[in-house]
């Protein structure tokens, strides 16, 4: 029985590669054997490509230490782009959820457990700051305030409002203006300013998007409380 068309091709092709082989082995080289791997290597899988670098919780390019919780803050861009929170590779606030909003956008967290109490936004050019006061007023100690600007964070703010941002140990809060861009991570009883804040102020002469400054990012680990307060 004669073999299918397809078929006699596929022997031929074998025939030639293992005489190639062959003839390869005999003059002491391995360049053909070499050559028909090559071209028998499927291009499904390709030689592996450099790998990319890990990423660990929220994106950060290093693990955090032991009893640290990662974060990432990403202020709004302009008026398009919302802001971000994320703690412990969770999305606390985004536009993905739908929950947030012109002004400053708030994460309030557990110290010790790192679970979220709540979030929510509070429009600082329309809205009622008697809002954000009732908010952040009486916070527990050692509860954790994460804060992403969005469009405008401060046109609103009263003394109060900056005098508490001070007291979580913002270093900025008191010269908050319309339009900067501003991240903070502050805490309920703190002793010193936070390291964790960046703020870029409102200017024609260095705004990246036309009336508003660069968004700002940033990220690291914030050491847990211990449950008796320490």
């Amino acid at each position: 029985m004669r073999l299918a068309g397809p078929l006699r091709v596929v022997v031929i092709i074998l025939t030639a590669g293992l005489t190639w082989i062959l003839v390869s082995l005999l003059l002491g080289t391995q360049s053909g054997f070499s050559r028909l791997q090559q071209l028998l290597s499927s291009p499904e899988n390709p030689p592996t490509a450099e790998p990319r670098p890990r990423r660990y919780k929220c994106g950060l390019p290093q693990p955090c230490p032991e009893q640290h919780l990662a974060f990432r803050l990403v202020s709004g861009a302009a008026n398009v782009i919302g802001p971000k929170i994320c703690l412990e590779d969770k999305m606390l606030m985004s536009s993905v959820k739908n929950n947030v909003g012109r002004g400053l956008n708030i994460a309030l967290v557990n110290g010790v457990n790192g679970e979220l109490i709540d979030a929510r936004f509070f429009d600082m050019w329309a809205g009622d700051v008697n809002e954000l006061l009732k908010f952040i007023r009486t916070l527990h100690e050692g509860t954790l305030v994460f804060v992403a600007s969005y469009d405008d964070p401060a046109t609103k703010m009263n003394e109060e409002t900056r005098r508490i941002f001070s007291e979580l140990g913002s270093s900025v809060a008191k010269e908050l203006g319309f339009r900067d861009s501003w991240v903070f991570v502050g805490a309920k009883g703190v002793q010193d300013k936070s390291p964790f804040e960046q703020h870029t102020k409102n200017s024609k002469s260095t705004n990246k998007y036309e009336g508003w400054p660069e968004a700002l990012e940033m990220e690291g680990c914030i050491p847990q409380r211990k449950a008796d307060g320490q």
